[in-house]
């Protein structure tokens, strides 16, 4: 009857008769099949597994000793019920096969929702920019990372491999839209992925963003570069130090003499000054990339010198097109600055004499009018004196152009300017009992502009004056100082 009772439905009682006992036997199994079903992954509760089974074991013992003290006629034999017991041992044998089996298939179905939830998220985050996609992303990974590592031989884990490489599409699909610039940090968050999942799981993928990675790094430095940006220079360093022997990085070199040449040529058209000023960046630029592991050192050593080479050079381009402008101001600041990097240059002395006629041309702009030439001398006769206590520089610019100094009348005094206009004071330069400080000059004909600047800073204003010469005269010009200038 004991053996009976271990079927856990109360067997052993019902032959005796003991319906309550059955009952409670029924009742007991009853309960464990209602917690246990359907299976759960973490089976049965431990505690009511065990109660369950003091249960049986004590009904099991109770049975037989009350069959040992009751005489059952209507059983053939002792054997026969002892071969019942055992077939029916089978009914919770069998129950616990089953569940076993149960509680397998609901494992596998748990680690394999645990498998959509991470594709689920991998598709969500599909099409968001990666900065925000990128938390849900490593979530996803984790997932993977957890399916293959602590459930190797579950039916998810044998799909992880198939899901990692849509995995790895989705995340680099700025890459495969050839949105470079956009591609190159998820493609940098793949390559850290084998430090965190097994490399026999990754298979081909633990390389797969490496050839990208070097695409995306040279075509967003290219993109960069022609938008005149800096940037091209952080992604095309880190190309060359990451993937120095790649395909991609020995392009750079090509690319940065191709971009020189350009500029060099642009300094040839309608914008000089901004070919000069972009030569100059390239120059910069160039000098902050590290070619050393590629090799290309001296490459683009050699590009850096050839863009400061053609800057410095096309400074006078530069200053020509401002003078052409009218922008007389900065044209005397840029030829100043080719006539100081180029001292050995051909045009250092045509230069001078730009950057002279466009100081002249601040004070009287039309003598901006047109360029200056390298020709010099004439056949008039032109005389400066300089009735002022100040030291001045005289400039002038028409058919010719040219500059000088004179120094101080030590005897010369400043000229009221309330004087001057009432027609009080006397005449400047026409004191014959005075050495004025004076410097002759031959001019051609035609109309000369002359500007006289103080050099002592008295005269804040510099005084110009407009000449129209002509042959057969000779020509004298005055140069003093009034209280409100010249």
């Amino acid at each position: 009857m004991g053996f009976l009772n271990l079927s856990g439905l109360g067997l052993g009682y019902a032959v005796l008769r003991r319906w309550g006992l059955t009952l409670a036997c029924l009742i007991a199994t009853g309960i464990l099949l209602v917690v246990a079903l359907p299976a759960d992954p973490n089976g049965i509760p431990g505690a009511l597994l065990v109660l369950y089974l003091i249960l049986l074991v004590a009904a099991a013992a109770h049975g037989a000793w009350l069959g040992l003290r009751t005489r059952l006629a209507w059983l053939p034999s002792a054997l026969v019920a002892a071969v019942l017991s055992v077939v029916l041992l089978a009914v919770p044998a069998g129950g616990y096969v089953w569940y076993d089996q149960a509680r397998d298939e609901a494992t596998q179905q748990m680690l394999l929702d645990r498998l959509a939830e991470a594709d689920e998220l991998v598709k969500e985050n599909g099409t968001m920019d990666f900065e925000a996609a990128e938390p849900d992303f490593r979530k996803a990974l984790a997932i993977y990372d957890g399916l293959t590592t602590d459930h190797p031989s579950s039916r998810a884990a044998a799909q992880v491999p198939e899901r990692l490489r849509t995995y790895y599409t989705t995340v680099s699909a700025a890459y495969t839209a050839e949105q470079y610039c956009q591609a190159v940090a998820p493609l940098k968050y793949l390559r850290t992925v084998p430090r965190t999942m097994d490399e026999k799981t990754l298979g081909t993928l633990s390389t797969w963003p490496d050839d990208r990675l070097a695409t995306s790094l040279y075509e967003c430095g290219a993109e960069s570069m022609s938008a005149d940006s800096s940037s091209w220079t952080t992604q095309w360093d880190e190309l060359l130090t990451t993937f120095p022997r790649s395909e991609q990085a020995q392009k750079v070199g090509s690319a940065i003499d191709a971009e020189v040449s350009d500029a060099v040529k642009a300094v040839d058209g309608s914008d000089p000054c901004a070919a000069v000023e972009r030569l100059d960046s390239l120059s910069t630029q160039i000098r902050g990339v590290s070619g050393e592991e590629a090799g290309l050192t001296d490459t683009l050593d050699q590009a850096a010198d050839r863009a400061h080479r053609n800057a410095a050079s096309g400074t006078y381009d530069c200053g020509v097109d401002q003078y052409k402008d009218g922008s007389f101001s900065e044209a005397v600041t840029t030829m100043n600055t080719f006539i100081k990097d180029n001292p050995s240059s051909s045009k250092k002395s045509l230069a001078r004499k730009v950057a002279i006629a466009a100081e002249v041309a601040q004070t009287v702009p039309a003598a901006g009018k047109r360029l200056p030439t390298t020709r010099s001398g004439g056949s008039i006769t032109v005389t400066v004196k300089n009735d002022s206590p100040d030291n001045i520089t005289v400039l002038y610019t028409g058919p010719v152009t040219g500059s000088f100094t004179l120094k101080a009348c030590g005897s010369c005094s400043t000229y009221s300017a309330l004087g001057s206009s009432l027609g009080f004071n006397t005449k400047p330069c026409s004191d014959t009992s005075k050495n004025y400080p004076q410097k002759t000059i031959q001019l051609p004909a035609g109309t000369t502009y002359f500007v006289h600047k103080s050099q002592d800073g008295i005269g804040n204003t510099p005084a110009s004056d407009t000449a129209k010469l002509e042959s057969g005269y000779i020509y004298t010009e005055c140069a003093y100082t009034t209280s409100f200038g010249y």
